[in-house]
Formats: C-alpha cells, sequence, structure tokens
C-alpha cells in the first residue's frame, strides 16, 4: 500500500478552507472563474486508519479500521457536512440474501458524528471486510478523441482514483469479491462511485439488485408534521444510468430519497423525513456472474454545490457535464435536409459549403432507411458520403428506435397483460428481442459501409420493461430494463469511439451522446412565425439553465413541420428574410444549433447574404457565443429580454445580447452581471463592431450599459 503522511482524523473532520457560507466566493478563489489551484489527492490520514479524497472544494474521509465506510463529507467552500451518519459502502444482494459491503456499528446518534466515537464504532461480522486499497490516476469510460469543433477539454478528465477491495465475511459467498471505485477531479466538488462484484468461485453467483451508494445525508428541511414534498439536500446526484428525459432531472432513475427509521432523534414525529441517499436501480439487474466474471454497476456522480442560487448551482452543473462527456461541447451547424435525392443531397452540400454550414443531417421524411442492409443502399449512401466530404460536410441520418411497433416475437411485453402494448410510448421492440439485437447490427454495418457521420436516434431506449422469457437478450421481467440499456449504451459507446456525431433526444450524455433537445413543444413550430420567435427565445432561455448551449438543439421550419401551412413556415425563403433573420439571430446568439428543417438553406442570392452573414458573425464569435449563458431577463414579449455570455479564460470574456420585442424602440440604462466573467474593476465594452469604452464594475460586479435596442431587434456588445 502506497504510504502518505498521516494528518490527525479530528482535524480532518473538522478543518476546512475559508468559508463564504452560502453566497458567492470572492473572484480571486472562485473555482467557477479559476478552477487551475484545485487539484485532486489522496492521502492516508490518522496513523494510516483512514483515507481521504480531497481537492480543496470537496472531501471525502473513509475509515479503514475495524471496517470501511465514510465518516466524513463535505464541502471545502462552505464547511458543510454533507453526511451525519455512517453507513456501509455498499449493499449488495446475492442469490436472495442481503450483505453489507463495509460501515461500522454503534454510532450513539444518527443526527451527527462526532470524533470521539469514531475509535468506538465496530463492524458488522456479516459484512464484507475492507481487505487492501489501490490509488492511482482517473481513467477513460472509453475513448474519445475531439473532432469537430469544441473547446479543448482534457479526457479523461484529470484527477485521482481509490479502488477500495473487500473480501467477503466468513458466512458469505465463497469466492465472491468486492471493489468500491472512487474518482475525485481537479477543480470541481465532484466524486464518481461504482462497484465492481467478481466471482472467483465454481458456481454462478445471481446479483439480485445493490445499492452502489448510501449516505445519511444531513437533511436540507426539517418538520414536526409530514410533508406532502419535502426540499431536497442540496446535492446533485447524478448517473449514466440515465434514461426517458430531456433534463437530468427528468432522466435521473437511481437517486432515490427514503426514510430513516434509524434516526431517531430527527425532528419529524413519524421519522419520515426523507435523509437518507440511496442509488440503485429502479428494477433488478438480476444478472447473472458467471465463475471467472464480474458485474459492473452503473456510476454515481455526486456534486456537491457550494450555494442555492439557480444560476451558480446551474453553472456547476454544466461545468460537471462539460467535465464529464466533452463530447457534448462539439456544436456543429447542421441542416436538417428532408430529401436523399442525390440531386437535392448535392445541392445541399453546395448551399452548405457556401454560407458556413458544416453538417447534413437526412432527416425523418427524407427517405433514408438505415435500416436496409441491402448493397444497392449502401452503394447509394456511401456516394452522397463520399460527396459531401469531399466539400468538407459531414453528413449523417435519422433512425427511429422505440414507439413503433414491429410484432408479437419482438416488442416490449406488459408484465400486466403478458401481451405487447403499455409501452411508455405505446408499443416499443425490446431491444433484447431478436430484432432489437439484429437492429444495432444493422446499424453498425450501415455505418461501415457508407462512412456516415452522424446518426439522430429517434425514440431511444426510455426504459420499458419486458416480461417476454423467449427473447434472447434477457431471461425475464427482472433483468430486462438493465440488459436494454446496457446494449444501447455499448451502442452509443460504438459510435463515440468511431466519433459518430449522436443527436439523441434523451439524457445519454453519460453513455456518449453529443446532444439533446433544448426543450421546446413540437406543435410550436406549427404556430405563426411571429409566436414562433418569442416562444424560441424563451426555450433558449429556459433550456440553458442545466445545458450548456452546445448539448441542446432547436428547431426552424423551413418547411411545414407539423402544420400551420404558409403562416407557420419560412419557405419561400426569400418572403420571410425578416423571420428567417430572427432565428439565425437569437439561435446562433444563444450558440445553440438549430435543426433547419427543408430541402434548401437559401432560394436567391439576398438570403445566401443573409444566411452566411450570420453564420459569418456566429463563427467569427463562436468561443464565446459558445460559453456559459449567464440569465439577465428572460423574455415575455413586453421588454427587453437579455442573456450575457461569460468565460473569464477568453480575451473575449463576455458577449451581451439584448432583444426588443416591441413595436417601439427602447432605450434605458441596462445592469449587467459580469462576476462570471472574472472582471473585477472594469471593463472595455463596445457595441457591435465599434468603439470600445471602459466602464467601471460596482460593488456587485455589474456594468451598466445604456442600451438603445429597436423595435422588434436586437443589440449586442462584446466585453473584454
Amino acid at each position: 500500500m502506497r504510504k502518505w503522511n498521516a494528518l490527525p482524523l479530528a482535524l480532518l473532520l473538522t478543518a476546512v478552507l475559508p468559508g463564504c457560507g452560502r453566497g458567492r466566493p470572492a473572484p480571486a478563489g472562485d473555482w467557477l472563474i479559476d478552477p487551475s489551484p484545485y487539484k485532486a489527492s489522496i492521502r492516508e490520514a490518522d496513523g494510516g486508519r483512514a483515507i481521504v479524497l480531497d481537492n480543496g472544494l470537496v472531501r471525502r474521509t473513509l475509515r479503514l479500521t475495524p471496517n470501511c465506510a465514510t465518516i466524513d463529507f463535505r464541502s471545502l467552500t462552505t464547511g458543510e457536512a454533507v453526511v451525519r451518519a455512517v453507513r456501509p459502502e455498499a449493499i449488495l444482494e446475492l442469490d436472495g440474501r442481503k450483505y453489507k459491503v463495509g460501515g461500522l456499528e454503534g454510532q450513539p446518534d444518527q443526527g451527527y458524528l462526532l470524533p470521539a466515537w469514531i475509535a468506538t464504532l465496530a463492524t458488522d461480522p456479516a459484512a464484507f471486510r475492507f481487505a487492501s486499497l489501490e490509488t492511482g490516476e482517473t481513467k477513460a469510460r472509453f475513448p474519445y478523441v475531439r473532432k469537430r469543433w469544441a473547446p479543448s477539454l482534457p479526457w479523461p478528465p484529470p484527477g485521482k482514483s481509490l479502488v477500495l477491495h473487500f473480501a467477503p465475511p466468513p458466512s458469505g459467498p465463497a469466492g465472491i469479491t468486492v471493489d468500491v471505485h472512487y474518482e475525485i477531479y481537479d477543480g470541481l466538488p465532484l466524486l464518481a462511485k461504482w462497484v465492481t462484484i467478481a466471482n472467483g468461485g465454481a458456481g454462478p453467483v445471481r446479483l439480485n439488485t445493490f445499492i452502489s451508494e448510501t449516505l445519511s445525508v444531513v437533511e436540507s428541511e426539517v418538520s414536526v408534521d409530514n410533508m406532502d414534498q419535502w426540499d431536497r439536500p442540496n446535492l446533485v446526484v447524478e448517473s449514466d444510468y440515465a434514461f426517458r428525459g430531456m433534463s437530468p432531472k427528468s432522466a435521473n432513475r437511481t437517486a432515490f430519497w427514503v426514510t430513516d427509521p434509524t434516526y431517531t432523534s430527527q425532528v419529524n414525529y413519524e421519522l419520515k423525513t426523507p435523509c437518507v441517499l440511496e442509488c440503485r436501480p429502479p428494477l433488478g439487474p438480476d444478472a447473472e456472474i458467471a465463475p471467472g466474471a464480474a458485474f459492473t454497476t452503473f456510476r454515481t456522480f455526486e456534486l456537491v454545490p457550494d450555494s442555492t442560487d439557480r444560476e451558480r448551482k446551474g453553472l456547476s452543473v454544466r461545468r460537471m457535464y462539460r467535465t464529464l462527456a466533452p463530447w457534448a461541447t462539439e456544436n456543429p451547424i447542421f441542416l436538417h435536409l428532408t430529401s436523399v435525392d442525390p440531386a437535392v443531397v448535392r445541392r445541399a452540400v453546395d448551399q452548405c459549403v457556401e454560407v458556413g454550414f458544416e453538417m447534413i443531417i437526412l432527416s425523418f421524411g427524407s427517405g433514408l432507411d438505415m435500416e436496409d442492409a441491402s448493397p444497392a443502399n449502401f452503394t447509394r449512401m456511401k456516394e452522397l458520403a463520399d460527396y459531401a466530404h469531399s466539400k468538407g460536410i459531414e453528413i449523417g441520418g435519422y433512425s427511429l428506435l422505440a414507439s413503433r411497433r414491429i410484432g408479437p416475437a419482438d416488442d416490449v411485453i406488459n408484465p400486466k397483460t403478458g401481451k405487447p402494448g403499455g409501452a411508455i410510448f405505446g408499443n416499443s421492440p425490446c431491444l433484447g428481442s431478436r430484432w432489437g439485437l439484429d437492429y444495432f447490427d444493422r446499424l453498425r454495418r450501415f455505418f461501415e459501409a457508407t462512412g456516415f457521420d452522424i446518426l439522430e436516434h429517434d425514440g431511444s431506449y426510455p426504459g420499458d420493461v419486458c416480461a417476454s422469457t423467449s427473447h434472447p437478450g434477457h431471461r425475464g421481467l427482472a433483468d430486462s430494463q438493465w440488459t436494454q440499456w446496457a446494449e444501447i449504451t455499448e451502442f452509443y459507446r460504438w459510435c463515440r469511439a468511431r466519433n459518430i456525431y449522436l443527436n439523441v433526444p434523451d439524457w445519454y450524455f453519460l453513455a456518449g451522446s453529443n446532444k439533446t433537445a433544448v426543450g421546446y413543444r413540437e406543435v410550436n413550430w406549427s404556430l405563426p412565425r411571429d409566436r414562433q420567435i418569442i416562444l424560441g427565445r424563451q426555450n433558449l432561455y429556459d433550456g440553458t439553465w442545466e445545458k450548456a448551449p452546445s448539448m441542446g438543439w432547436t428547431f426552424v421550419p423551413l418547411v411545414q413541420y407539423q402544420g400551420g401551412g404558409a403562416a407557420a413556415t419560412l419557405e419561400p425563403l426569400a418572403e420571410h428574410l425578416d423571420a428567417y433573420k430572427a432565428h439565425l439571430v437569437q439561435d446562433f446568439g444563444y450558440g445553440v444549433q438549430a435543426c433547419y428543417r427543408g430541402p434548401r438553406l437559401y432560394d436567391t442570392a439576398a438570403t445566401r447574404a443573409l444566411v452566411a452573414e450570420w453564420v459569418g458573425w456566429y463563427r467569427k464569435y463562436r468561443d464565446i457565443l459558445n460559453s456559459d449563458v449567464i440569465h439577465i431577463r428572460r423574455p415575455d414579449g413586453r421588454d427587453l429580454d437579455a442573456v450575457l455570455h461569460a468565460n473569464p479564460a477568453l480575451r473575449e470574456k463576455g458577449f451581451l445580447l439584448v432583444f426588443n420585442p416591441t413595436d417601439a424602440e427602447i432605450a434605458r440604462p441596462l445592469a449587467v452581471p459580469l462576476y462570471y466573467t472574472g472582471l473585477t474593476d472594469t471593463a472595455r465594452i463596445r457595441e457591435g463592431e465599434g468603439p470600445s469604452r471602459t466602464v467601471a464594475l460596482d460593488r456587485e460586479y455589474r456594468a451598466v450599459i445604456d442600451v438603445r435596442v429597436p423595435a422588434n431587434g436586437f443589440a449586442w456588445y462584446v466585453i473584454e
């Protein structure tokens, strides 16, 4: 075991960096402005009886004797503890029997943990016992090399790793060993945890279910009475076992907040405060681990925000996803082409080159069929790809997976009826059916044969369970969700290793997806053009609290989408240049790419000049326009609305956009929050390409700018 300088346990439990409460820290020490000082480390403490993961922002301390357990977990910027009591490192159900992995018993009170109590805690003789540990560097979850425009981010995320090895108890399953893995990352208050169960025995073992992380968390809200809705602790818990959602909250399937009946000193009279975090699958996995094989759980990522402020917490979540999924910062400009006719595709490629677009996605309804494995289809699509590539344009297409019928033998079987139907999207194929397994093989062959660069995967696996006992990819209901998730995420990792861009309307970022929808109601694109503009800008404003600009797509109906006729579409483009410009400016201005759906990007020289002008504007300021959005005022159609892009690492540290949706010019002073630009005293600000002037910042790091925005127009300002 590697040795470190030992630190006393009492110091590790109490000492923190100078805190700033729940407010905003000073700019000079703010990790969201300059993360470079905060390096991950793992060190021994208390004479070898503890191990500490620390990066100056978050710290987790594990006692190693008489068994291993987390005894402290806290934010180092606020000094606040995350946990109040000791729990096992994991809980496994093997062949119908539950086992704790690590853990310590005998804490006198579950409401708080005193350093003096630590030495008195005992091990559960029926628990898996800590045996040894290893430390090292973080490792890539799967291969990734940046191909498209994106900020230069490292992969894997720099940091340190810890593996805790556990042996079975005397009464436990012979030959079964458990490894508990941790990673702590440089520059943000984030840890990862997962568990591996290895079978070194003579026979198979069934892993019925598991809890890979369980924490007795300090409650965020106390109440003597029971509550219909409790405030949750200020802890962001994500995992790569996520589906059926376009936001981290809606897609979260593993973080469960449960009550703690052992916490008898809590305020709630019936002991029903939801103050224990359990990270587990909602079903199964019911996995059989063969002799010589191992099973690895999903990964849980725990972000410890230093504030409850919505913007700051959102910035923390965005930083987390850029760190854990740097491919999500790739943000190509793409056309959603509605035809596979070779002449139409070639014209679209040429138009993309002329105006600066970078990618073509053959949209739904275009006639593309990636499941057609005929040589003729492969040849035809490869010719289109070769032409696009010869002009420097990437090309790919759309495939629908869920929300369609295949047949009784291959569809998801409803456990309540024993028949197809009743799935999340009505009818859907089971990914463990023969059709499902063949489907992914067909997609792989298509990409290998054609050289396509993009997959827009609609109706991705949403978490359907399947009661079939005849599908080759799963045994029955209990393992059906896990095996289907494993099938699709293995395919997405295959795509990621080949730099296939993944547009997926589901939260699969941690499994390799590049982008999901920014968040919009599809039928709104059938509304009149003027309503689409305001609603679209509201979508952009609301969709960038937890997503970086590159993580979401929006929509522009060049042709009719789901209805609305001529009043809802931009074609003929030359007749609606005002609406086309409005879409281009606000979408590029937010840094969010749109699905420009239609057969062409321009129809006249004037239209071509308009598109080229605003694509060129976006590409000139691409770095700052892809930086974090600071929300100033939400669009409501009645007054100015505004956002600021901020990035202290750039020369252009801020980019302000102000929109006027009214029929009259608006001129007034606007206070612009510049804290997250890293500027502290003064800023040089210019309107458009005009001259710069120096503006002093007030004590809240705000600059007051006199803005003048034309009726139904916009203004933009560069801040250096």
